[in-house]
């Protein structure tokens, strides 16, 4: 536990850094099954005549993880909000080492039959709570520690997770394929990654030991305990009563974002490998390489977004994607791993400069007793209808029309649905600016907007609105 001669500064330090380690090896974890899922899981837990209904499978398994989410953000989001991030936090990253440790021991479908992909998809809904529940609590973790106008700054750390997720699971996966062949790789080799879930254990007791709550959450804790004895609060219903419309805008405005990242790290390995013949190495290094661009691009946008607003910078990557659909797949399509690695490196910076501003725009649209929930849902529902569905339908959509443009058109209509969302949310940004110029109050009877973002619970009330324009 930090002691009283810490320095703010090192607290909040030490506050981030363990943020930003949970969220690493949280999706590590979380992307090494999807990496494994479009390499050798369905012929090892879905033997069929077909490889496309194996792969399939696989990927139907990998979206449930998905679908699982929500219910980790809701759990999580119901006790962080009353209990505190860090607790929840520190569950989270255990419920996730347990989970795919399981799946690394895990024989497969010739050893036991029926059993086996019954326990690889309890492993991956295990796997789907815990990063559902993992990603407000860091992020909250780093937000509400964040000095004063670097909010956005210190969201990204949490942000840089994904890249750095993605980044060590190819990594692991190209070290096991290289002191392997293809068939030892696929009797074991492929097992090498998941083992690393033991280190996530070992993280989730050091920020059990050695790592505070967040002061927001205090302060709200002490501000809402008398009203607790008499009138016990639930942010879920306070959320699903009074502003679900923002958790469905925000999962609106991240769902293209989400989608398109699984397409060019799981959807495209496995369209690159078995519909153009590519090699896996060389796939796997390309995504390995247009990850690690993101470590820079992310905190620079994020940054950028304190500055001049969070939904320009947000706006911006949308556009992006929606641009860049038609020629990503083109590039691809020519099999050269030259424009392979070209297509989805410009997919990469639009998708950074989304995500790196994301967390701090979502902690904004709530106030701190309903955050984590609030928070968690828009985020989750995108990853639902966005990340999860979107190799699968990826391979259905490739199946059904023969061409990648039909995946392309699946990313301009997600790109379309978040640019009318983001839209909605800066108008309503923009009333909320007018009205605390003007020193208007918001009707009473208009809870959609009275809250979003807190206007009058943060203590940067001006620039918080700003920041959102």
């Amino acid at each position: 536990m930090d002691t009283p001669a810490q320095s703010p500064t090192t607290r909040r330090r030490r506050v981030a850094t363990a943020a930003a380690l949970a969220s690493a090896v949280e999706w590590y974890d979380y992307f090494v099954f999807g990496i494994a899922a479009a390499l050798v899981l369905g012929d090892l837990y879905f033997p069929s005549g077909s490889s496309s209904a194996g792969v399939l499978a696989a990927f139907a398994t990998f979206a449930v993880g998905f679908l699982a989410r929500p219910i980790g953000g809701i759990i999580a989001g119901q006790l962080g909000d009353k209990r505190g991030r860090k607790p929840m936090l520190v569950l989270a990253l255990t419920l996730m080492g347990l989970a795919t440790t399981g799946i690394g021991l895990l024989p497969t479908y010739e050893t036991i039959g029926i059993a086996a992909p019954v326990l690889l998809v309890l492993f991956r809904v295990m796997q789907g709570i815990a990063v559902g529940a993992q990603w407000g609590g860091a992020m909250l973790m780093a937000t509400e520690y964040a000095p004063e106008g670097k909010r956005g700054l210190y969201g990204s750390l949490v942000q840089l997770g994904v890249p750095i997720g993605v980044v060590t699971a190819n990594t692991v996966f190209l070290v096991a394929g290289a002191v392997t062949n293809d068939t030892t790789f696929a009797a074991w080799g492929w097992r090498i990654p998941f083992f690393a879930g033991f280190l996530v254990l070992a993280l989730a007791w050091f920020i059990h030991t050695r790592v505070e709550e967040t002061p927001e959450f205090r302060e709200a804790e002490r501000a809402l305990a008398a009203q607790e004895k008499t009138e016990p609060r639930s942010p879920l219903r306070t959320i699903l009563r009074e502003h679900l419309g923002t958790v469905f805008l925000a999962g609106g405005s991240f769902a293209v974002n989400t989608a398109t990242f699984y397409i060019i790290i799981t959807g495209v390995l496995d369209y690159a490998t078995r519909e153009l013949d590519m090699k896996r190495s060389a796939v796997l290094t390309v995504s390995l390489c247009v990850s690690i661009t993101q470590l820079a691009l992310i905190p620079a946008s994020a940054a950028l977004s304190d500055r001049v607003g969070r939904l320009r910078i947000y706006a911006a990557g949308a556009v992006g994607l929606l641009v860049w659909a038609v020629p990503m797949f083109l590039l691809i399509d020519t099999k050269s791993l030259l424009w392979l690695a070209v297509g989805t490196f410009v997919t990469s910076c639009f998708l950074s400069i989304m995500y790196g501003p994301q967390a701090a725009l979502f902690a904004e649209l709530f106030t701190a007793e309903m955050r984590y929930t609030g928070a968690s849902l828009g985020y989750q529902i995108a990853a639902v209808f966005g990340g999860g569905l979107a190799p699968f339908m990826m391979v259905l959509l490739l199946e059904a029309t023969g061409t990648s443009m039909a995946v392309s058109g699946y990313i301009i209509g997600l790109a379309v649905i978040a640019l009318l969302s983001i839209r909605i949310l800066a108008a309503r940004a923009a009333s909320r600016t007018a009205a605390v110029e003007t020193d208007t109050p918001q009707t009473a009877d208009d809870p959609e907007t009275a809250n979003e973002p807190e206007a009058a619970n943060e203590p940067e009330t001006a620039k918080t609105a700003s920041t959102m324009d």
